[in-house]
């Protein structure tokens, strides 16, 4: 909401640099750098996919013509496409014997023509109008909404194991409101300019350029939204990216990269570099044009990004900035005064949905002694009824995980809980990767918080429970914050106020998104800005009014209009 001060304000500063501009020389700051053609926003609405609706029939269409091709998907610089001699293939996670994908490796030289060519590019991008770019935004929003929803969802359901649901909410709802979003924000940015307090004396402006280099892009599995944000949304600041998408996300990134290339996004904007990680790191990290780092992905990735960005800081133009986020153990805390059943339906969603793969997936849940029965209970005869298969049967509850590496780390923390004298297998405990990568939702519980099972990241459909003596409910909550040094999402489920209140102080520092009686995952853009600190990330809350700020170099401009002629001070005259 814009306060009456502010239009006054506004409206005097038009009128000055009006003024001004009968003079010899007018304002040096451009209109088009300060202005932006006014919209609203709203969020993308989920569609329901009812048997047959339209959004239903489109989208088995879509799941029909990518499951019986492998695309052939270059590295693309500049416009250009190029392939090398180290073949990759994407499978489907349900069905790794159906390969969707066929892509390549970039070698070195080839990031290196990536920044070359995007360095280039960035000299007429940044000079194209920023409601310009906001237009050619919002018009790829609208088409990803319309003619592109489907096959979003569908090379997300069938490269990444989502079912209809996460799909929907991810590929189309989420990667639509960041675009959306992200650009009201960047409007919203320009309505603030500084104090002119007499204008036709001096203007004070402020403008937003572009990072000083280019952006290094590397974008998660996990989610298609979150791979558009990261590769695309810098660009509305003046930016120029190099995405290293991840190789199991490749079908439905290429699509986005499509999706904009068609819209008439220019050629060296963004390129497309699929590539093996340190190849892509070592290279982007030693280069002095390096602005930025955007990243999602695993903690020792980006603390590798972090120390290669120290060890070559002499050699850069600039101090790069780092924006990360890695993930989380993300908590629910029960309180004895909680409501069993939604604790229970609560958990079942936000620790299996998309088999636990969500960065704030529910990773540990405290429970009271005294609530204990009945909520393991209704776990297990939830767990029992959720179906696990194939990614495109409508009544999938969740599918298989990403890929080998994840069905080996999974199942090993199985192995851990059976044989390990602190846990206990609750429900679950299966898994089987003769057809696909498939976990079953699996409960366990321990009797020490200490356990590695309840300390670490598994990023999978295993969640463990810790029961704890309703007498020391405030000591256990205190402890929190010392089980895991990751601090992304958590929730408390209480319906005691007093508590409510202590325990959200004493929670603080345990999560960047908090919830109340709500689960720790579906944060949605411009409700809650999604981030956590410690080992969990840089918070720089994606989905937030803040986040366009770390795309920007801002510039103060101050123009005079009436000549200085005097040295002294009128009070060395007396």
């Amino acid at each position: 909401m814009i306060s009456a001060t502010q239009v006054l304000l506004k409206a005097d500063i038009v009128k000055a640099v009006s003024q001004i501009a009968k003079r010899a020389i007018a304002s040096v700051v451009p209109k088009t750098d300060l202005e932006v053609s006014e919209f609203q926003v709203v969020n993308e609405p989920i569609l329901g996919y009812m048997p047959g609706s339209q959004e239903r029939t489109a989208l088995e269409a879509s799941l029909a013509k990518y499951s019986g091709e492998c695309e052939d998907i270059p590295i693309v610089i500049g416009g250009k496409e190029y392939r090398t001699d180290n073949v990759q293939y994407q499978v489907m996670p349900h069905d790794h014997s159906k390969k969707i994908a066929k892509f390549y490796w970039a070698t070195p030289e080839l990031v290196h023509k990536g920044i070359t060519t995007a360095m280039a590019a960035k000299a007429d991008w940044e000079r194209v109008p920023i409601d310009e770019k906001v237009q050619m935004f919002l018009k790829v929003s609208d088409q990803m909404a319309d003619i592109y929803r489907a096959d979003l969802n569908a090379t997300t359901m069938l490269g990444q194991g989502k079912t209809i649901i996460q799909a929907e909410i991810d590929a189309a709802c989420e990667m639509i409101d960041f675009f959306r979003f992200n650009c009201f924000f960047a409007k919203e940015l320009m309505k603030y300019q500084p104090i002119s307090e007499d204008p036709a004396t001096t203007l004070n402006l402020l403008r937003y350029r572009a990072l000083e280099g280019f952006i290094a892009s590397v974008t998660p599995f996990n989610f298609t939204a979150i791979a558009g944000n990261l590769a695309y949304t810098p660009c509305v600041m003046g930016n120029v990216t190099l995405w290293k998408p991840s190789d199991t996300a490749i079908l439905s990134n290429y699509l986005i990269y499509k999706i904009f290339r068609d819209a008439g996004f220019p050629d060296g904007v963004v390129n497309f570099l699929p590539s093996d990680g340190p190849v892509f790191g070592k290279t982007v990290t030693a280069h002095q044009d390096l602005a930025a780092i955007s990243f999602t992905g695993s903690v020792p990735t980006f603390q590798w990004l972090w120390k290669a960005v120290g060890e070559n800081l002499q050699n850069y133009s600039g101090f790069p900035k780092l924006i990360g986020e890695c993930g989380g153990k993300n908590y629910h805390f029960v309180h004895p005064t909680a409501e069993v059943k939604s604790v229970v339906a609560s958990t079942i969603r936000s620790a299996f949905e998309y088999q636990g793969q969500k960065c704030s997936a529910c990773s540990r849940v405290y429970v009271p002694e005294s609530l204990w029965g009945e909520i393991k209970e209704g776990l297990i005869e939830t767990q029992k009824s959720l179906k696990v298969g194939s990614a495109t049967d409508a009544d999938t509850f969740m599918s298989a995980v990403i890929d080998r590496k994840a069905f080996d780390r999974i199942s090993g923390y199985i192995e851990h809980a059976k044989s390990s004298p602190n846990c206990t297998i609750v429900a679950g405990g299966g898994y089987d990767d003769s057809v696909g990568y498939f976990i079953e939702p699996t409960i366990v519980q321990t009797t020490t918080p200490t356990d590695r099972i309840f300390q670490e990241e598994i990023f999978g459909p295993l969640v463990t429970v810790y029961v704890y003596p309703d007498k020391d409910c405030m000591s256990t909550l205190e402890a929190v914050i010392s089980h895991s040094p990751f601090a992304l999402t958590g929730a408390l489920y209480c319906h005691d106020q007093d508590f409510a209140d202590k325990a959200a102080v004493k929670l603080r520092g345990t999560c960047g998104n908090f919830y109340v009686n709500d689960k720790s995952t579906g944060s949605v853009v411009g409700q809650q800005p999604f981030g956590g600190a410690r080992l969990s990330g840089t918070n720089d809350k994606a989905g937030g009014p803040h986040y366009m700020l770390k795309w920007a170099s801002p510039q103060a401009v101050k123009q005079t209009f009436v000549p200085l002629h005097q040295v002294g001070y009128p009070y060395m005259q007396q």
